[in-house]
């Protein structure tokens, strides 16, 4: 993920591309095993995407929106449950009766939290933030999601400063782990 523009144009080509995903695991019988391959990928994407708009979106909300904590708190609530979801699904197999119940949770969960985002707050983000502030978002939103973390850490900060010391670190953890066990990869 990472494909240019303001902070709204990739934010919505992350959301299309999960939910690209989405539709591949839909589309598998329940049990197969590439479903935990493109599950392992939307986690990938998600935490990336989350751990970005923590340290940047919701900071900016905060700042340009009306109302713009409230907002953000409740954005930050959502990706709470999303993450422990993550967490949960991480451990479960393809076969497993969890990981479909899991899985069902998780795709209920970011689509009402994608159409929250694009209905709601882009459009007032939109509307209360200048343009130049959006297309330099959309460079810091990039430039995260590379460092970001891979995998769900529920218990990590969600706000900065504190996110933003400590994504990066993890993030390479992550990626080393992913490397080493080929998560995320179709055999």
């Amino acid at each position: 993920m990472g494909h240019g523009g303001n902070v709204i144009d990739e934010l919505v080509t992350d959301h299309r591309e999960v939910e690209t995903l989405f539709g591949r695991i839909e589309a598998l019988p329940s049990g197969d095993k590439d479903r935990k391959v493109y599950a392992d990928q939307v986690i990938m994407e998600l935490v990336r995407h989350s751990v970005a708009e923590e340290a940047h979106l919701y900071p900016a909300v905060r700042r340009h929106v009306p109302n713009g904590d409230a907002l953000a708190d409740q954005e930050l609530e959502d990706h709470a449950k999303a993450e422990q979801i993550m967490k949960d699904l991480e451990g479960c197999d393809a076969g497993d009766p969890e990981f479909d119940r899991l899985m069902g949770m998780l795709m209920m969960e970011i689509r009402s939290h994608v159409a929250d985002e694009e209905e709601n707050l882009f459009p007032l983000l939109r509307q209360s933030c200048p343009a130049e502030a959006l297309d330099e978002l959309g460079d810091k939103v990039r430039t995260a999601k590379k460092m970001a973390p891979t995998r769900p850490h529920p218990s990590a900060p969600d706000k900065p400063p504190a996110n933003k010391m400590l994504a990066p670190g993890m993030g390479l953890v992550d990626r080393m782990r992913d490397a080493l066990s080929g998560r995320g990869k179709k055999d």
